[in-house]
């Protein structure tokens, strides 16, 4: 309970050294709905639960994979609302960088700043750590990558990862799934299959989203129709 009296102020550690604030924010992370990425040989996949309040809500009008450029493409567990912030930031950044050197941002680049913004509100008075974590998925001079960014402003590039709610379950799975010659369809296959693992009710096109990029370097959110081709092929 030491720490509990540090629990409201985001800039003062505990006595045992913690953010707990940022902590907090990992658990808002960890109760928002699964998304995994994998990076396979020749591309990149993003997939996500698209779980909505309520039957009534218009399904298209919920957009959780979201393009920052055209080669790079971003998806979120966690508050949504603070992942549109993040979007814009990240946009902008990019556009930046595009009008000054000519050429599209580099992945690496472009995840360093996104980070970067997500740390400043680690360390200032009067706000609170973002509530959620990034994957960015992109194909650029250095082929296909795949990275996490999470609400302390740490990044690391991963051959596949998840998060969200079912996090433990769909990592093992993950380990035991992924190889590292993995052509990008397997990778769609081996994302659903992961997905599929920890999901409540009937899976279908229309309550995933799914996001990729190849050689074409050209990123983009498939429809529900390619989705429903997909699964055919895994069932």
């Amino acid at each position: 309970m030491g720490d509990s009296q540090y629990s409201f102020s985001l800039t003062t550690f505990s006595p045992s050294g913690k953010l707990v604030q940022i902590e907090h924010a990992l658990t808002a992370v960890g109760s928002g709905q699964t998304s995994l990425g994998i990076k396979a040989a020749n591309g990149v996949v993003i997939a996500t639960e698209k779980k909505l309040p309520s039957i009534l809500v218009d399904e298209t009008s919920v957009q959780k994979i979201q393009c920052l450029t055209p080669n790079i493409g971003v998806v979120y567990s966690g508050m949504g609302p603070d992942f549109r912030v993040l979007v814009r930031k990240s946009r902008k950044q990019a556009e930046q960088y595009h009008r000054l050197y000519k050429e599209p941002i580099p992945v690496t680049q472009l995840v360093r700043e996104t980070a970067a913004v997500m740390q400043e509100f680690t360390q200032s008075g009067g706000v609170r750590p973002f509530g959620v974590s990034l994957l960015v998925a992109g194909f650029d001079d250095s082929g296909p990558q795949l990275y996490q960014v999470d609400p302390s402003g740490s990044y690391f590039s991963w051959k596949a990862s998840a998060m969200g709610k079912n996090v433990s379950n769909a990592k093992t799975f993950l380990e035991k799934r992924y190889t590292d010659d993995m052509e990008l369809d397997d990778a769609v296959h081996t994302a659903i299959l992961t997905l599929k693992e920890g999901f409540e009710g009937q899976i279908s096109g229309k309550n995933i989203e799914i996001g990729i990029i190849g050689t074409d370097k050209k990123f983009r959110v498939l429809t529900p129709a390619e989705i429903d081709d997909y699964l055919a092929e895994v069932e």
